[in-house]
């Protein structure tokens, strides 16, 4: 009796404590940046009705009954993506084996609170792109869509594609055949293993896959600028994706691994960190989608060596991160298509926007940068229901006091937050 009383206050307190919604909600906006176009309007305001945009006109009486939200006051954007992040996992650190430490059931409650604080800093969509402890994150995305838990509208991976001992594993603590088997459920040798695991996870609720195309940064015994995967194998995992309609990413740093996930197919890269000219046009011709997370570097450099993160992590960081720099530079200079992808859980969630001056300082103007998060990033996933202000989107919105266009990091500070027409704080 005294548990189902104790479940019964939990309830009560959970109720009690959720973010108020309306049938319809009406929102005005001062500015309104809608994450498509470079024109930025005044005196719209936004209807919402089953979690969707209906309309965004000028301003005028409100729907009959609707709750209305007047950011007058604002700059309102479309709520954020990230098109890479880990919340399903234990945040980065200089214990190798606390992912193993962690059973599944603590590393979906660890991501369940790493999901509320990316909401609260105004990402309401994430591509999640992978975790150790395989299909945590299909989880933590399904109890985000029943209402279980508060957090972004998730697109999950599942676990890596990756070769045995590679860049997705986790190296460095017990032999890789006695990790726990849930740990090493995208491990293929050959095309064939390749194939039969990518139909795994997308059996198992994966929205894409993500494949390991070179060694790692934050893995032991793998380097960046080493192909892994071939391109056979990326090639088998494509095959299969592309068939059943989902999209495969491939984490590459290095120019070869890089040039092997394009020719195989793949919609985009992560990192890129060591992209040379060749591979950079080669991605503006295939129209492959470049995801750099260029901001993480300082912190990896800063914190790791402070926490006393290996030696192994933070030579690879000091060799990629000017030269992962100088390459978004050029690719935004050939046009090459580039979504907004921080790496987070690297560092802290909830810092996701340190970015934006980032991709500023090395070539965007701040719109080009606020589209690579909003409506660029919707077009990488796939995706025409987030990243926009516009009728048929998710209600998904933010809201700032000043001008991102004039101060970028202003979206480092967000003031209101709304998802599906709920207002979040």
């Amino acid at each position: 009796m005294r548990h189902l009383q104790r479940f019964a206050l939990i309830a009560a307190l959970a109720a009690a404590s959720a973010p108020a919604s309306a049938e319809s909600v009406y929102v005005k906006a001062g500015r309104l940046i809608d994450g498509l176009t470079d024109t930025v309007r005044t005196g719209q305001c936004i209807t919402i009705a089953d979690e969707h945009i209906v309309a965004v006109a000028p301003c005028g009486a409100a729907p009959d009954g609707a709750q209305v939200v007047d950011w007058s006051a604002y700059t309102v954007l479309p709520g954020l993506i990230d098109l890479h992040t880990h919340l399903a996992d234990l945040g980065q650190s200089a214990d190798l084996a606390a992912p193993m430490k962690a059973s599944p059931a603590e590393t979906a409650l660890v991501g369940a609170r790493n999901a509320r604080v990316t909401l609260d800093a105004g990402f309401t969509s994430v591509r999640d792109v992978g975790t150790y402890r395989g299909l945590t994150d299909v989880a933590l995305r399904n109890a985000i869509d029943r209402g279980d838990v508060p957090g972004p509208r998730m697109w999950v991976a599942g676990a890596y594609i990756t070769i045995p001992g590679g860049g997705g594993e986790l190296n460095g603590v017990v032999p890789n055949d006695q990790l726990p088997p849930d740990m090493r459920l995208g491990v293929a040798a050959t095309p064939e293993e390749a194939a039969a695991k990518t139909a795994f996870l997308l059996d198992h609720g994966a929205d894409f896959i993500k494949t390991i195309a070179t060694g790692a940064v934050l893995a032991i015994g793998t380097e960046p600028g080493a192909p892994e995967l071939t391109e056979d194998q990326l090639r088998a995992v494509v095959t299969v994706a592309h068939a059943r309609g989902k999209r495969v990413t491939a984490h590459a740093h290095g120019a070869e691994g890089i040039k092997n996930a394009i020719r195989a197919g793949v919609d985009s890269i992560e990192h890129a960190s060591l992209a040379d000219e060749e591979a950079l046009q080669m991605a503006k011709a295939h129209g492959t989608w470049l995801a750099m997370d260029i901001y993480n570097g300082d912190y990896i450099n800063d914190i790791g060596t402070k926490e006393g993160w290996p030696e192994e992590y933070l030579r690879k960081n000091r060799e990629t991160t000017d030269t992962q720099r100088a390459a978004f530079r050029r690719a935004v200079e050939l046009g090459v298509k580039i979504g907004f992808a921080t790496d987070a859980g690297v560092y802290p969630h909830g810092l996701n926007a340190r970015q934006f001056a980032y991709m500023v300082r090395y070539g965007m103007t701040p719109m080009q940068a606020i589209q690579a998060a909003t409506g660029r990033a919707s077009e990488e996933m796939g995706r025409s229901d987030v990243g926009a202000v516009a009728p048929g989107r998710y209600g998904d919105l933010i809201a700032v006091k000043a001008d991102p266009l004039t101060d970028i990091r202003v979206l480092e500070r967000i003031d209101h937050v709304m998802k599906g027409g709920t207002i979040i704080r």
